[in-house]
């Protein structure tokens, strides 16, 4: 089992900055990728950006440019850093993990990022 924690989440103007954080515990070794995703009210849930234990990244097309994924192994902790953003970035943001091994997804409870404009 994996439990991830995310934190960071607030009320931010258009244009401003936020970093979100998700903690990883429990069986971690098992894990192959790491991501975030985002739900708006009324919208499926999407894949924000995701890394890899090697280090390789991806990021969804409306985000390239504006938001950084990166971990920090030493404190299992993934990291979203959140630029330029907009108010069409508001959203729960959830942290998954993604056991491939199992076929397994864990996912955090989310945290919630409101854009004013």
């Amino acid at each position: 089992q994996v439990q991830l924690v995310e934190s960071g989440g607030g009320l931010v103007q258009a244009g401003g900055s936020l970093r979100l954080s998700c903690a990883a515990s429990g069986s971690i070794f098992s894990i192959n990728v790491m991501g975030w995703y985002r739900q708006a009210p009324g919208k499926q849930r999407e894949l924000v950006a995701s890394i890899t234990g090697g280090g390789g990244v991806n990021y969804a097309d409306s985000v390239k440019g504006r938001f950084t994924i990166s971990r920090d192994n030493a404190k299992n902790t993934v990291y979203l850093q959140m630029n330029s953003l907009k108010p069409e970035d508001t959203a729960v943001y959830y942290c998954n993990a993604h056991e491939s091994g199992k076929g397994m997804d864990y996912w955090g409870k989310g945290t919630l990022v409101t854009v004013s404009s």
